[in-house]
């Protein structure tokens, strides 16, 4: 941890150091005695990196979840950034079978839990792993529990925050269970 620390503070510094050229690291004024040391390392390992400095980049609009859900980035339309098909079956569940349309930002659609699902998907989405896991199916060769949940099955098609989504779900085994589970309220809720 401290050794993360350490380097957290000195590549910024190192970094910085080599932005200003030795040349320019001059005292100025009356009490000026002639050169300022540079702060560029002499030894180490970073006496060799120094990085050519070109023209800085220019900064990226924020996505919307950031900048206050204004929506302000390259190239985004007018249109929804979260639009889904959730196609469902065999749940047992009375109007919980049918194709529903989901849409987020503005919510709208046929779904009949529009407002929680989409607020399920911002919540799943403000975090690295949830964007990461929630339409992901369960891998291939993963060990779980053989309980059947019964026989409902889902596929949701679409795009979700401007990602492609196109999978199913069951309730086949326990990993599709947990999976299924954490999809309610966009899949409704079997238990």
């Amino acid at each position: 941890m401290l050794r993360r620390l350490a380097l957290t503070a000195v590549v910024p510094l190192a970094v910085l150091a080599t932005a200003v050229p030795a040349s320019t690291a001059t005292a100025s004024g009356p009490a000026s005695t002639g050169p300022v040391p540079a702060a560029v390392p002499t030894s180490g390992p970073f006496a060799a990196a120094r990085p050519a400095l070109g023209p800085l980049p220019m900064p990226l609009p924020l996505p919307g979840f950031l900048d206050g859900g204004e929506g302000t980035g390259a190239g985004e339309a007018d249109e929804a950034r979260t639009r889904l098909t959730v196609s469902v079956e065999n749940t047992g569940v009375p109007g919980a079978d049918g194709t529903f349309e989901l849409e987020c930002g503005p919510t709208g659609g046929s779904h009949p839990e529009g407002q929680a699902a989409c607020d399920r998907l911002a919540e799943a989405g403000a975090t690295r792993s949830g964007r990461q896991e929630l339409f992901r199916e369960t891998p291939e060769g993963t060990m779980c529990t053989m309980i059947h949940g019964g026989d409902a099955f889902a596929r949701i098609v679409g795009t979700w925050e401007g990602r492609a989504v196109d999978t199913t779900a069951s309730r086949r085994d326990g990993c599709e269970i947990a999976r299924w589970n954490s999809l309610v309220p966009v899949l409704p809720d079997v238990r």
